[in-house]
């Protein structure tokens, strides 16, 4: 017989050895959700800063738009303006109203012409005064 080489084989690794090195751990998993939970509360509240932001700047765009238009129907209205007034813009502007009021002009500097001067303050505001955009002009009156 010749010189046998024993073999040497590698021994097995146990159970327990295999299932540690394999898989991701609950730690690995608690810090993804942990970063994730951070990312998303993040974008919510930009997603969140987003939409007010839209609201206000279609409100400050609108509302001149509609202070306008408002006065300039009371202006042609041939029953006058009246002390104080409100009321909505229909189903167009949703959520949207207005409040006007008028007072006398008192002035010595303008002499007689004060008294056909008006002063009109004009309100607009929308979802229950969450925004508001105020409007004050002067209209010379004739009664």
């Amino acid at each position: 017989m010749r010189d046998q080489i024993p073999v040497i084989s590698k021994p097995e690794p146990s159970v327990d050895h295999r299932l540690t090195t394999s898989g991701i751990t609950l730690l690995e998993v608690m810090v993804a959700i942990a970063i994730l939970a951070i990312v998303l509360v993040s974008v919510y509240r930009m997603h969140s800063q987003t939409l007010t932001m839209n609201t206000a700047a279609r409100f400050y765009t609108q509302a001149p738009m509609l202070a306008q238009s408002k006065l300039a129907q009371i202006e042609v209205d041939s029953s006058g303006i009246a002390d104080t007034d409100s009321g909505d813009f229909g189903d167009k502007f949703p959520g949207y109203t207005w409040r006007i009021s008028t007072e006398e002009v008192v002035s010595e500097a303008l002499g007689e012409i004060a008294a056909d001067l008006k002063r009109i303050d004009m309100t607009v505001v929308f979802n229950s005064d969450e925004y508001s955009y105020n409007v004050r002009t002067y209209r010379l009156i004739r009664e």
